[in-house]
């Protein structure tokens, strides 16, 4: 160990370098003891299969780390597994922070020390520096918020990351909070939902109105509004229609402006009526030509590139075939459309997959969306073999929320007082914890 500043070590350091502080620092520097630090920087993809999307983008964190003193070089690590870099790279030294000893790490540092006794590598561990963690951060900057410029762009960036994002119905701002800050651990890795999807039916049904668009735009603009002034993930908003060609080009402006990420509207004409009313509702389909008309228009009105536009397809729902789909799909993305979401009714979810098989014989770039309201059996690392991208919970959190209103109502009217429904509810403590500030 005597001859550990010989200029010829090579010491690896591997991080995801989103936040950084002085533990990141500190680490950095005692590798650049050892030797020349070649430093690991995990993609965007390596730590969104174990973690929330880094804030920063890899070549933005890229740069960051190039200019860190005692960095020799920076190189691309593709995932959270270190040990197709070590075999390239052979290093002398690997250097990390003693934090990964248990947790989601603990496998991950087991398998560096077995791929460094291949070559007599050693792994040094650097106390962790106490008072200040990525997590602390992390809740930090969550509570300063974000700007719409920021929420819009990362819709794409998640997209570009990760096999599939789940994406949950709001309605209202707590709904929003609700979305934005549960999590839980599976399998050692966090899960949670990658952003939201502003529900034309489940704004409708909260505010006790039928799902006909009889809730005007500008109405269900100031909810999405209210939901961005306490949240930080993207939005993505069911814009039905779209309404008249000239109208769905200041929705688009509208959206863009607060930070919604995408709007979908639906093939459909007349009134509006939900899609899992099915053939049981007088609905009809646009002109292929018209639609495609309506997508380039709103498009054209975007100001940025980063704000997307999808078509729904609602070919299978309306029993107007799967080549009447494929048809469609291949002329929404002629017209330049930025996602397809494909919609089914059916609780097979057999039409779904196989929509997704020869829509992906044609095109496998653009962005697939599902919506398996009915034909949830399927699981999302099933839609995602299929070469979907996006998976959205479309009316849930309105649904799970009526039984218990009923039940809470219901109880306290059996039994003239509402002790009995305490064991129901949140309690006092809780609601006045549950939005900061209050």
């Amino acid at each position: 160990m005597s001859n550990r500043n010989t200029p010829s070590k090579t010491v690896y350091v591997g991080m995801s370098a989103d936040l950084i502080h002085p533990g990141h620092l500190n680490v950095i520097s005692k590798a650049a003891e050892l030797g020349e630090v070649v430093l690991g920087l995990l993609t965007d993809e390596a730590i969104a299969s174990y973690k929330r999307l880094p804030y920063m983008s890899y070549d933005q964190r890229r740069i960051v780390m190039e200019n860190i003193v005692g960095v020799s070089q920076v190189i691309p690590q593709e995932t959270l597994d270190y040990r197709p870099n070590l075999r390239k790279v052979k290093p002398d030294y690997v250097v990390h922070g003693d934090d990964w000893k248990e947790g989601v790490q603990k496998r991950t540092r087991e398998d560096v020390v077995n791929t460094l006794a291949e070559w007599g590598g050693e792994l040094v561990e650097v106390p962790y520096t106490e008072g200040i963690s990525s997590t602390q951060l992390n809740g930090a900057l969550k509570a300063v918020g974000t700007t719409p410029e920021i929420r819009l762009k990362r819709l794409r960036r998640l997209i570009e990351a990760k096999p599939i994002t789940r994406f949950m119905e709001v309605h209202n701002g707590l709904t929003g909070l609700i979305v934005e800050n549960i999590g839980i651990d599976v399998d050692g890795r966090r899960r949670e939902f990658d952003g939201m999807w502003g529900s034309s039916l489940t704004d409708s049904v909260s505010r006790g109105k039928p799902d006909i668009e009889a809730v005007d735009i500008s109405t269900r603009i100031q909810t999405m509004t209210e939901i961005t002034e306490v949240t930080t993930k993207p939005i993505i908003f069911d814009g039905d229609t779209g309404g008249k060609n000239e109208h769905f080009a200041f929705t688009v402006r509208s959206l863009e402006r607060i930070g919604v990420s995408m709007v979908i509207i639906e093939d459909k004409v007349g009134l509006k009526r939900n899609s899992l009313f099915g053939t049981g509702a007088n609905q009809m389909q646009a002109p292929i030509s018209e639609f495609a008309n309506k997508i380039e228009l709103g498009r054209a009105a975007r100001v940025t590139d980063d704000f997307m536009v999808v078509a729904r397809i609602e070919s299978l729902i309306l029993k107007a075939g799967m080549d009447d789909a494929i048809e469609r799909a291949k002329a929404y993305v002629a017209a330049g459309v930025d996602g397809i979401m494909i919609h089914s009714s059916e609780k097979d979810p057999a039409e779904i997959l196989e929509f997704c098989d020869r829509f992906r014989d044609f095109e496998d770039t653009i962005p697939l969306i599902t919506v398996p309201t009915t034909y949830n059996s399927v699981t999302e690392s099933g839609l995602a073999a299929a070469g979907v991208n996006v998976v959205i919970h479309a009316n849930h959190l309105v649904r799970g929320a009526y039984p218990g209103m009923i039940n809470a109502a219901e109880t306290i009217l059996k039994h003239g007082r509402s002790l009995e429904a305490d064991d129901q509810l949140l309690t006092i403590k809780d609601i006045l914890e549950l939005i900061p500030g209050t």
